[in-house]
């Protein structure tokens, strides 16, 4: 099926493209996510008759994206998640949790725009990308981790404490 797209669609296109594509991928997707309509005659004259004013609106949100993107990048948040002993988290971190950490610490994030392979299944500081507008994205960052102390530890913000510290008793290694 050939559609015009509506905006920059990555791996597929720019805005005003003609591109062809799989039927269902036309239908399911880009056409109700309102990024592209089909290839008709009239539709193809009714773009060209729309085009600046298509342009303007992705100008303008660009603009509005690169202020946010500008005002956020490099921001980090904090997610608690039990692990076991080789730094493998018991369930895992995925965009929903990581859009409420960001929303909770003051970053309206949608889920939709963080971009992630697959979750997060590991202790550690992980960055992540957000797409805020299909032109624009963001890298944040991610500390994953089993307490507050040890997010502070991960993120350099605290030495770890030695056994002594603890209040442990450390063996003295026997001379012979």
């Amino acid at each position: 099926m050939q559609v015009i797209l509506l905006e920059r669609v990555p791996k597929l296109g720019q805005m005003g493209e003609i591109v062809t594509v799989r039927d269902g991928y036309a239908r399911n997707f880009l056409i109700p996510q309102r990024k592209a309509m089909r290839a008709t005659d009239q539709a193809k004259k009714d773009f060209e008759r729309r085009r600046v004013q298509l342009e303007a609106r992705n100008l303008e949100l660009k603009q509005e994206a690169q202020k946010v993107a500008a005002r956020i990048d490099g921001e980090s948040v904090t997610i608690l998640r039990q692990a076991g002993e080789s730094q493998q988290l018991y369930g895992s971190v995925n965009a929903r949790d990581i859009a409420e950490a960001f929303s909770a610490a003051g970053i309206a994030l949608d889920r939709k725009q963080i971009v992630m392979d697959a979750p997060l299944k590991t202790l550690g500081i992980h960055e992540i990308t957000v797409a805020l507008h299909p032109e624009v994205e963001v890298k944040l960052r991610v500390n994953v981790a089993r307490s507050t102390e040890e997010a502070d530890i991960q993120a350099g913000k605290t030495m770890p404490l030695l056994e002594e510290e603890l209040g442990l008793e450390v063996e003295e290694p026997e001379r012979g």
